[in-house]
């Protein structure tokens, strides 16, 4: 590594809250209370040996702001603490994250396993993408042990999945999942921005790199996008490192000093967003106008013993069957006045999607429906409004949808 390192002043006894606000701080002889923001794109030496040292890895400090950059490692120092990982590298979306940490580590001939319910960007990648350069790959259904371990082949290097999955909160089991792919010396990659890392440890389950996109809850306010890899410090230095310095999908500075700043008030957020999901969900399965909720803090959520297991609480997203069609599904989303139509998540701001026609359009009719991903489905990212006015504002839209 060729930056400064940040100490970690005992920051491994502190508790997540104290770890959001203070971990990775790296202050300038001014002092600064607010961490700095360095835009900057390159770096000067006192002389052309320094620079040769530098180059060469002799010597500590930074080169240029695609291979590192001090507001970009506070970012990545602070996810470090929070998530419990030896090494991060942040990336300039979610999906830089996801694509990264697979193709830095994966051949040609090498094989993955992945669950099958994916964000679409995802699928795209693990189904299309990998194979043009001779990666092989499977699609399971990620609830299923035994789909897990019947897809493995000797060539099988690694294991993707999101937990919960968008938009139909499938929930994988990491832990035993994680168990299977160790057998056969397989990495598995966990996609964990649905949880957040304050509700969902994947490492301590198992998992050997976790991915985010720092755009929904880690930003949480809808201004930035931005991503992020962690992992053992031997899988950064041996495959995550050369990869990102070479190909350069980082992060800018700026948005990385957006997301410290976002972290500050992570937990706060997320404490609030559960409580309103919750609160939601049980309203909206008591509407004779909605079959089906599927929200993973339910007791009625098909998987709801491993998601107690594995998560601290159901999380902000709410994903639900309307009793009619794509045109009912349309009529309540375009009458709702507080909850506006979005594909983000994550927000601030409650936020609702039609995973079928945005999200998940690029997957065939077929597909779709394999997942259970209907017509008549809608997903809300649930914000920070006062849930009363929320129920309010749903409760009006589902009258109009029957007009």
């Amino acid at each position: 590594m060729n930056e400064p390192r940040i100490s970690d002043n005992n920051q491994s006894s502190w508790q997540p809250s104290t770890k959001l606000v203070q971990s990775g701080i790296l202050r300038s002889s001014f002092g600064e209370t607010s961490e700095a923001l360095f835009l900057t794109s390159g770096y000067v030496y006192n002389s052309a040996e320094e620079a040769e040292a530098r180059f060469k890895g002799e010597e500590a400090g930074y080169i240029y702001s695609r291979f590192s950059n001090p507001t970009v490692n506070m970012f990545e120092e602070r996810m470090k603490a929070l998530e419990g990982a030896e090494a991060a590298r942040a990336t300039g979306t979610g999906m830089a994250a996801v694509t990264a940490s697979l193709l830095c580590q994966l051949n040609a001939g090498d094989h993955v396993v992945s669950s099958r319910a994916l964000f679409g960007s995802c699928r795209y990648v693990v189904e299309t993408l990998a194979p043009r350069f001779g990666i092989e790959s499977t699609l399971v259904d990620g609830r299923d042990i035994d789909a897990w371990q019947s897809a493995c082949r000797p060539n099988t290097k690694a294991f993707f999945f999101e937990t919960p999955a968008n938009p139909t909160t499938e929930v994988v089991d990491i832990e035993t999942v994680s168990e299977i792919a160790h057998g056969i010396g397989a990495r598995v990659v966990v996609d964990n921005v649905f949880a957040t890392p304050i509700l969902q440890k994947p490492m301590e389950l198992g998992a050997d790199v976790v991915v985010y996109s720092a755009t929904k809850h880690i930003d949480g306010q809808g201004r930035c996008l931005g991503g992020i890899v962690l992992s053992s410090e031997e899988f950064v230095s041996e495959y995550l490192h050369d990869f990102m310095r070479q190909t350069g999908p980082s992060i800018s500075p700026f948005n990385a000093w957006v997301m410290l700043k976002g972290l500050e008030t992570l937990s706060l957020r997320v404490d609030r967003h559960v409580s309103s999901a919750n609160a939601l969900a049980d309203y909206l399965a008591n509407r004779k106008e909605i079959s089906t909720v599927y929200y993973p803090g339910r007791e009625d959520h098909p998987q709801f013993e491993l998601c107690q297991r594995q998560m601290k609480a159901g999380g902000s997203i709410i994903s639900f069957e309307l009793t009619g069609s794509k045109v009912h599904a349309f009529k309540f989303m375009n009458a709702l006045q507080i909850i506006r139509i979005s594909n983000n998540l994550g927000d601030t701001k409650s936020l609702v999607t039609h995973p079928a026609t945005t999200t998940h359009q690029r997957l065939t009719p077929e597909v779709r429906a394999e997942l259970g991903i209907s017509d008549a489905m809608v997903r809300i990212s649930v914000g920070l409004e006062d849930v009363v006015d929320l129920i309010a504002d749903i409760d009006m839209a589902l009258s109009a949808a029957k007009e």
